[in-house]
């Protein structure tokens, strides 16, 4: 699967919780970075308006929520599926994934970072009200000042004074 399919089919998901996603962390792998016109995932994010911020070179410690990620997945799926079925196909191995990937997050519990004995869906799901209050905050932040009427702009003064008449 493309790094750009994943996150269509995987990631992007989430949007259902109205969550949008804001911003990417990759490794400078080939298959995340690239030039924007020529680059399937640089394309893709551009097009969903999709921030991408890059971990240092050589330093995965930058990245150590998905490195760890990337050694329990090793160490608990491939290393014990590989030795109990022979799979004839990628798609037979991508369906005993998912069903992993399901209990991962859904049904087992995590000690981990923010999840406090709860697993990483319901951390999510406890989350959300709080993640929509931080991207009103942010919008609302950004959001353009008012357009002022030529009588305004003449009278002086900016958003402040607005503000104080």
């Amino acid at each position: 699967m493309v790094a750009a399919d994943l996150l269509n089919d995987r990631v992007l998901p989430f949007e259902e919780h109205e969550i949008p996603l804001l911003r990417v962390l990759t490794d400078r792998g080939t298959e995340y970075c690239g030039q924007r016109e020529h680059h399937e995932y640089e394309l893709y994010l551009a097009v969903e308006n999709i921030d991408h911020s890059r971990t240092k070179a050589r330093h995965p410690q930058t990245n150590g929520i998905c490195e760890r990620f990337h050694r329990t997945i090793q160490e608990e799926f491939y290393s014990t599926a590989f030795r109990k079925k022979l799979y004839h196909s990628l798609e037979e191995l991508q369906a005993d994934l998912d069903d992993w990937l399901a209990e991962y997050n859904q049904t087992r519990p995590h000690s981990g970072k923010y999840c406090y004995g709860k697993t990483p869906m319901q951390t999510f799901l406890d989350s959300v009200s709080l993640a929509r209050e931080k991207i009103l905050d942010a919008v609302s932040a950004r959001a353009p000042e008012p357009e002022r009427s030529p009588a305004q702009r003449s009278a002086g003064g900016g958003a402040a004074a607005d503000a104080v008449a």
